[in-house]
């Protein structure tokens, strides 16, 4: 499918886990891709691929908590041809802390990535998004509805970024589509400290019973930011292998 063709996406968090895959299914589907992370090394690795693959892709550092850095990775869009028709806000940290361990320089640190970045990423590209009838498509997290120790800056922001996408779904409807994937344990870079054990218990938690790919939230991403999802807007798409409707009780 060539979905995307002539259409520039561009990627934030894009040089590893969902960000990249991401990055390659909206190149594969023919989108002209500007992957933007911190990880200078990854990202121009992962471009590189995507153009030895026969797609388009551009690598540009930005912190996404910056307002200079998305002022300039909009001028290096303009070496692409034609505006912005596809956002995907991917970026994200997370520091596993108790709320009274995390100190206010910590909180501060994951609102501003986390949900911070959602503000600055459709003000820099709005003008685009409208002239193209384009997609935003944020990065939330199943932390956004359920309540798991040690994430308490993490599950504010990934809530925070579901109103966000429901807000600006109001406001800037029918130019552009606001929405969000909610992606459960999907096994990416995170995990790589994770033990064998603990990986276990997170994949029997699914009634899938197994931990999700990266490039299944591409898949859902894709479809978002596809004319095929052209009537869904201010949504949120759960990719958890059935991991928020589980229980175990009698």
């Amino acid at each position: 499918m060539q979905r995307f063709a002539g259409t520039t996406a561009v990627v934030t968090g894009a040089a590893s886990g969902i960000g990249a895959a991401s990055a390659r299914r909206l190149a594969s589907e023919g989108a002209t891709v500007v992957l933007a992370d911190i990880a200078d090394d990854a990202g121009e690795r992962v471009a590189d691929g995507i153009r030895r693959s026969g797609g388009s892709a551009l690598y540009v550092h930005c912190d996404v908590s910056s307002e200079t850095d998305w002022l300039r990775l909009r001028e290096r869009t303009r070496a692409v041809p034609g505006p912005v028709g596809i956002l995907h806000s991917n970026a994200f940290m997370h520091r596993d802390a108790a709320a009274q361990d995390l100190d206010g320089y910590g909180w501060d640190r994951e609102l501003a990535v986390n949900l911070k970045a959602l503000f600055l990423a459709a003000r820099t590209f709005l003008e685009d998004l409208r002239e193209t009838n384009g997609a935003f498509v944020a990065t939330s997290s199943v932390h956004a509805h359920f309540g798991l120790p040690g994430y308490p800056a993490y599950a504010a922001s990934k809530g925070g970024a579901c109103a966000l996408m429901r807000q600006l779904a109001v406001e800037y409807g029918p130019d552009v589509r606001f929405n969000s994937v909610l992606p459960g344990p999907i096994l990416t870079e995170v995990w790589d400290t994770v033990s064998e054990e603990d990986r276990r218990l997170s994949a029997d938690a699914t009634a899938l019973r197994r931990l999700g790919a990266a490039d299944e939230v591409a898949s859902a991403v894709a479809f978002l930011a596809s004319p095929d999802a052209a009537y869904i807007t201010g949504t949120e798409l759960v990719v958890d292998g059935g991991w928020s409707v589980k229980k175990e009780s009698k």
